[in-house]
């Protein structure tokens, strides 16, 4: 069978989909790194809702994608960027994520950790923005899950320093009950967060950032950095206290920072991982062995697609995770909360879908190939 799929100038070319997909099952726990996979969340087709109304999600749906990350080892980071915060998930909504997901992951033994943020504000004075942290602390903790302290737009809008940061986060870092994780979620995957820690100098950016962590280093059981720079991240995660982990966001260059090196490695909590979910873990448990080489061998390949998907503008690499989660019948259909499958182009879904074919990714290709001549057919595009 052949498919026709456009490229960026427009024309068609024909694509051999594969036939057989990788062999992957569920595994082993893994022993040497701590792996999340920040989680899309499945919307409701049925509900009569517009763009600007509160997300309807399919509650069934979204929590069969988590088991299906937790019977492969991995973590889920529930209620993150990539379950649309702030783009189509209000916080409404992530409490309500929040809460069933933690009741699942009990139930079923998974591990995970949620969001904290200030997305019921818009903006705020820095009391409001700290009673909105706390808020939502609250509801993660009360339903038995990690706390992750998230980047806030109110907090990037009002603070006037660095001060203000250190104010915030060290009041919330003294009253958790458990260690969190910060996150520093850079302006490519959201342009309000432009100039947090206090600065637009990211080297006077990070040195705020690890006072921060330097002041409550019992607190903070890592951090997850999402800045898209390697090297960056390799030289913040060799000044951090002995024994705060540091969990890469990078979705460019993960490979490299798990693998680490002679002076350290990074652990995971990333997007990519969602499509990703079965080959990722296989390839840590190859890595649990002590095999660096078979490890790259297994995830190297998938850069290629995660730089596709995490293209500039990188912040609807959603669209890209909840399409192939439709083309992986994890979903029956690609429709998102928000309307964000409308964020990238057709030819950028056709390149998605060779990239993830040919990896193996899709457990039934010949549905893949099927879903995939449908979403082509409403394009205009004859077969």
């Amino acid at each position: 069978m052949t498919i026709h799929l456009p490229d960026a100038s427009g024309r068609l070319r024909a694509y051999e989909p594969r036939r057989e997909p990788l062999a992957l099952t569920s595994g082993t726990p893994f022993t040497s790194r701590t792996v999340f996979s920040a989680a899309h969340v499945v919307a409701d087709p049925y509900a009569d809702v517009s763009p600007d109304s509160p997300a309807a999600v399919d509650w069934d749906a979204t929590l069969a994608f988590r088991r299906h990350l937790w019977s492969h080892g991995l973590g889920v980071a529930e209620a993150m960027d990539t379950a649309q915060r702030g783009m189509g998930l209000d916080w409404a909504g992530a409490a309500e994520l929040i809460r069933r997901s933690a009741a699942e992951a009990k139930a079923v033994g998974g591990r995970i950790a949620c969001g904290v943020g200030t997305d019921q504000l818009a903006a705020g004075s820095l009391e409001e923005i700290r009673k909105a942290y706390e808020e939502q602390l609250a509801v993660v903790e009360e339903a038995g899950a990690q706390a992750i302290l998230m980047a806030s737009r109110a907090l990037a809008a009002t603070a006037k320093g660095p001060e203000d940061y250190l104010e915030i986060y060290g009041h919330l870092l003294r009253q958790a009950a458990e260690p969190v994780v910060l996150h520093w979620l850079g302006p490519m995957f959201d342009p309000a967060l432009e100039g947090y820690w206090g600065s637009n100098d990211l080297d006077a950016a990070t040195d705020v950032f690890l006072e921060v962590i330097a002041a409550h280093p019992d607190t903070v059981d890592g951090v997850k950095i999402s800045l898209l720079d390697a090297q960056r991240e390799i030289d913040l995660r060799r000044r951090l206290p002995q024994g705060v982990r540091c969990y890469t966001g990078d979705d460019f260059n993960y490979p490299e920072l798990i693998a680490g090196d002679a002076q350290g490695f990074s652990h995971a909590l990333l997007g990519i991982f969602d499509p990703l979910g079965p080959l990722a873990a296989e390839a840590v448990r190859v890595l649990d062995t002590g095999d660096v080489k078979g490890f790259r061998e297994l995830l190297d390949p998938t850069v290629e697609l995660s730089r596709h998907l995490f293209q500039a503008p990188t912040r609807f690499y959603k669209t890209g995770v909840v399409f192939l989660a439709w083309l992986a019948s994890h979903q029956e259909h690609f429709t998102m909360v928000g309307g964000l499958q409308s964020a990238r182009s057709l030819p950028h879904f056709a390149k998605a879908y060779e990239l993830a074919d040919g990896l193996g990714l899709f457990p039934d290709p010949e549905l893949a190939e099927t879903r995939m001549k449908t979403l082509l057919s409403l394009y205009g595009v004859a077969q």
